[in-house]
């Protein structure tokens, strides 16, 4: 999502490039991480010494800047400490219940800890998070010699987020070994996979094989080597230049196809080495920076602390034209989290990624991945951004993916994401309303409510001026209706937000702004209605911020019918970014919350999000994405409701509409496949544990490569062209057959009232 925060001037509502602690991985600069020290010319002394000041000034601002004031008293530093020692120890299999134990008995002295910019706990906790990693992974060595059974009907309980630590040394020995064991199964299916997708083409079976040591000429290079057997040992199979698809399904199933030699054991000796030498190799601003950001989130989870090197990386996501990959991530258990694929960037012309995906390794070109696991959020993000043309690539866990074992590979060319491509787009459907009627409906997708604000143009790129110039396009063309696509829309600017809600009413207000003074109504600042026809919004639980903002206003007018997830992201609050000293950049900056919003009716956004009136169930719906699953969000709250009139004839009764809706999804082969892979990862994530059957693992993946390949091709052979077309979007026509019904329902009252009118 795109937060929708405020410099602390107050002048602009700016949407930036940011969530949950969020950078874009799409922004320009240079493609490396690198020690604080080094990049600024400090010394490991001076960036300490920087850390304490910045400690200090932060233990007295943040309790006055935030909404809430709530003093940094005791039972924020609990908070803190919880949320600093997760985001060390993400999976919690490091730490001991006897560390956390001692770690606790010091909790209620971190608050003052930081406002004397005494920062010696934060240090303690990663030398003893370094002296547990050691001990691991010498662990693994010896578990890795013992071999395993992959035959045993045995589990692991994958949910660590909220998992009590080992209590002693035998449990924690016993964690580790299912540990190590999901990742060798992983292993083992990940390349009987890659075997089996291989095998699946007639040019791999016919070719003969090839030594996967051998030098690599530039021919060569492009052909897939032989995949290893279960036992990890190379196949001796065929191997031949695959398909383009083909090359990528391989990479897709097995990660990094360059491994593909590795037994298992030796992809997870090589996978840890990289691990522990990354954290051998983290300085003091790694420290510093996760231990004051636990802080600003014990408030709330987009309050964030800022380096002078990551104010730097946000002022840079601001520019409209950015370079990179196209994505917006977050660090969720040790990785980097895709949230959000920018409309038109290499990632999502890809279509390799997906919201949820979390990245744990990144390469330059050619070279090795490095591992990022346990890396704060900036530093990774450093690592994927790069020059133009230049060729990054990501290993990452897919989202459905539970075990965590299951590495992929995606290579991207880093490309300029432009600002046309993230701009409003409409374009004309037709449909049939299974009467033999066709009805021309306009589809108006709005990525993000952007605002070129930094433009010297007299008439700036602005995302209400697009959309206005759109729908005055779709009337002249005639259309019966509109769809208005806020999927996957994070938000961005407010006062865009608000003019486009405006275009679709006569007049009233848009949404409320409470600080912590008082309650603001922003209004509709144009009365000109541009459309007043039929309208359908398309949302999702990736809709955050001013898409809520929009949907929620239309909704509660009873101007349109909102459809989508069960719910939309849920982020009501706004949040402003200071700087801890104006005459000292190197101390870094905050990101505060300041505000929230609320519904005309007087409900917030925040956590609830907005419901819409008709549900088509999503893979989203079964995951941990929403506010609500963020630590220490603030609670959904009310006020008054502001004034203005519900309109009574724009939509015709929902159940009705609903009752159709669901005829016509039960009847569709592709909808009947989707709902069948979502209630397959509705089941898997709600379970605790992970088989560690070798058989059981395979049969899985193999079942639900069947139902995603059936789901990309839309079906069987000899499915109609409306089954296949809902299989590549079958949420937006779903929404176009409900927008028909929307208009057919227009059309019976405009009839009916010409007849009483005769009457009369």
């Amino acid at each position: 999502m795109r937060d929708t925060t405020v410099r602390s001037n107050g002048i602009l509502w700016l949407g930036l490039l940011a969530v949950t602690g969020a950078l874009a991985a799409g922004v320009l600069g240079v493609a490396s991480p690198e020690k604080n020290g080094a990049a600024s010319g400090k010394t490991d002394a001076e960036v300490l010494a920087t850390g304490q000041k910045a400690a200090r000034i932060l233990g007295l601002m943040l309790p006055r800047a935030h909404l809430h004031h709530h003093d940094l008293d005791d039972t924020m530093a609990a908070r803190a400490l919880d949320l600093y020692l997760d985001a060390v120890d993400f999976d919690r299999t490091h730490f001991l219940a006897s560390d956390i134990d001692e770690f606790r008995r010091d909790a209620g002295n971190i608050d003052d800890m930081l406002k004397d910019g005494d920062l010696s706990f934060a240090f303690k906790v990663n030398d003893r998070f370094l002296e547990r990693v050691r001990n691991r992974m010498a662990f693994v060595e010896t578990v890795l010699k013992q071999g395993f059974n992959v035959k045993d009907r045995e589990v692991y309980p994958w949910k660590r987020k909220d998992a009590a630590r080992a209590a002693d040394e035998a449990a924690w020995d016993d964690l580790w070994r299912r540990k190590i064991k999901n990742e060798y199964v992983g292993r083992l299916v990940a390349v009987e996979m890659a075997k089996a997708t291989e095998a699946a083409t007639p040019a791999a079976k016919a070719a003969p094989a090839k030594d996967p040591k051998a030098p690599k000429t530039d021919k060569a290079s492009k052909d897939a080597p032989a995949a290893p057997d279960a036992s990890g040992k190379p196949a001796q199979g065929a191997d031949a230049k695959p398909e383009k698809n083909l090359e990528k399904d391989i990479l897709q199933a097995d990660g990094d196809r360059k491994d593909l030699h590795l037994t298992p054991e030796d992809f997870i000796r090589k996978r840890y080495k990289q691990f522990q030498t990354a954290l051998e190799d983290s300085d003091e601003d790694m420290v510093i920076d996760r231990f004051l950001s636990a802080f600003t989130q014990a408030y709330d989870p987009h309050s964030e602390y800022m380096t002078a090197s990551r104010t730097e990386d946000f002022d840079i996501s601001m520019r409209l034209s950015l370079v990179g990959i196209g994505a917006q991530l977050s660090s969720e258990d040790g990785a980097a989290k895709i949230e959000r694929l920018i409309p038109g960037g290499p990632a999502e012309r890809d279509g390799t990624l997906k919201v949820g995906d979390r990245i744990v390794a990144v390469g330059q070109g050619d070279t090795d991945p490095v591992e990022t696991l346990h890396w704060p959020l900036y530093k990774v993000v450093r690592l994927i951004r790069g020059a133009k043309d230049s060729k990054v690539t990501l290993v990452y866990w897919p989202a459905s993916d539970v075990s965590g074992a299951a590495e992929r590979t995606v290579r991207l060319v880093r490309q300029e994401v432009k600002l046309e491509e993230q701009a409003a787009k409409s374009k004309v459907q037709e449909i049939d309303d299974g009467d033999g009627r066709k009805h021309k409906l306009g589809v108006l997708t709005l990525p993000e409510f952007y605002s070129d604000f930094k433009s010297k143009s007299r008439e700036p790129r602005r995302s209400a001026a697009d959309v206005r110039r759109l729908l005055e396009d779709l009337k002249r063309e005639g259309v019966e209706g509109v769809a208005l696509d806020l999927r996957n829309n994070g938000g961005g600017s407010l006062p865009d937000a608000i003019e486009i809600a405006g275009l679709f009413i006569k007049s009233g207000p848009i949404v409320q702004a409470r600080d912590s003074r008082n309650v603001q109504v922003l209004s509709d600042p144009d009365p000109e209605q541009v459309y007043d026809g039929p309208l359908v919004v398309l949302v999702s639980r990736m809709s955050a911020s001013a898409s809520e903002i929009v949907s929620a206003a239309l909704q509660d007018f009873g101007r349109a019918v909102v459809i989508g997830d069960r719910k939309t992201h849920g982020k009501g609050t706004v949040q402003t970014l200071l700087p801890l000293d104006n005459r000292d950049e190197s101390l870094g900056s905050f990101k505060v919350t300041t505000a929230s919003f609320y519904r005309i009716a007087g409900g917030s956004t925040q956590v609830k999000g907005v419901a819409p009136d008709i549900v088509v169930p999503s893979f989203f719906d079964t995951m941990e994405i929403g506010e609500e699953f963020l630590p220490h969000a603030l609670p959904w709250t009310v006020v008054d409701p502001a004034f203005y009139a519900v309109l009574s004839d724009q939509i015709p009764p929902l159940d009705v509409l609903r009752e159709r809706s669901a005829k016509r999804r039960a009847a569709n082969s592709a909808f009947r496949i989707r709902d069948e892979l979502i209630a397959r990862l509705g089941t898997r994530m709600n379970s605790e544990t992970i088989s560690l059957n070798v058989d059981e693992r395979v049969a899985i993946a193999r079942a639900d490569k069947e139902l995603d390949d059936a789901q990309r091709t839309g079906g069987p052979a000899g499915k109609d062209s409306d089954e296949k077309e809902a299989a590549k979007d079958p949420v937006l026509v779903e929404s176009l057959q409900i927008l028909g019904d929307v208009v057919r329902w227009h059309e019976a009252a405009q009839t009916n009232q010409a007849v009483a009118r005769q009457g009369v």
